[in-house]
């Protein structure tokens, strides 16, 4: 279900409807498979107005990609859980391990072929890395990710997700002019202010989900903040006002 183009991402809305109407006939929960930011954003404005019952998840809190579930537990009267699955790579000796980036597990596992769709965040400990997949998918990456890059790892399902949950976030203070995002990103991420303008104008950042285009934006406590190529932040709110007459802010970074 991978969207790129504008094209990709018009048919996408439309696979987005058929989903919607398929668990509204037939009293079924249906799932779309691991979205982008540009994909999330693209159902965002595919749902407004629509009235459908939705939601959103990746596998854990606050994660990037994520799966839609139509459907209402309510009205169907019972639940069903996101087809994800978390698996944990890790080397067969740690030892001698390579030290390993992001691009290389998400790498490896492009290598063995499978839709990117498939496959959600990947979160990076040491030589280890936790991934969320689809279900069906699974069994094919346990079976056959023997390798990154030169080091030979074995693939396991993981039922116990504390150690990914319990992920440290970085709190941060900053003083900022106001709660405009363009001057929040431009403190999270060190930039100059025509820097900061510049990812707006490039498209490149997202308030929970949804393309933020408008710079001006007054963010809001526990907005999350993605930034492409930079990362993502949660805004905390305000704490005081400097002597100086700037905001004094909390952030979360990832």
């Amino acid at each position: 279900m991978a969207a790129e183009t504008e094209k990709e991402l018009q048919q996408l809305k439309k696979r987005f409807e058929d989903l919607a109407e398929r668990s509204w006939q037939q009293n079924l929960f249906t799932f779309t498979s691991f979205l982008s930011l540009a994909e999330q954003n693209a159902f965002l404005e595919a749902a407004q107005g629509k009235g459908w019952h939705y939601q959103m998840y990746g596998g854990m809190e606050h994660t990037e990609r994520q799966m839609v579930r139509f459907g209402d537990a309510k009205t169907f009267g019972y639940e069903q859980p996101y087809p994800i699955v978390c698996l944990c790579i890790r080397p067969l000796q740690e030892k001698f391990a390579d030290e390993f980036s992001h691009r290389d597990f998400l790498g490896a596992l492009m290598n063995l072929g499978i839709d990117r769709s498939t496959v959600g965040d990947i979160f990076i400990e040491g030589k280890k890395a936790w991934v969320f997949c689809s279900e069906t998918i699974a069994p094919y990456i346990q079976e056959n990710l023997t390798q990154v890059k030169h080091t030979s790892v074995r693939c396991e399902a993981s039922e116990n997700l504390e150690q990914i949950t319990e992920r440290k976030l970085t709190d941060v203070a900053l003083n900022v002019a106001g709660l405009r995002c363009d001057n929040i990103v431009a403190e999270v991420y060190k930039l100059s202010r025509s820097q900061s303008l510049t990812l707006f104008k490039q498209k490149k950042v997202y308030v929970n989900g949804k393309l933020q285009e408008n710079n001006s934006y007054q963010l809001k406590v526990d907005d999350l903040v993605s930034v492409r190529g930079f990362g993502r932040f949660i805004f905390r709110g305000e704490n005081h006002t400097t002597r100086k007459g700037r905001l004094s802010v909390s952030v979360s970074v990832f």
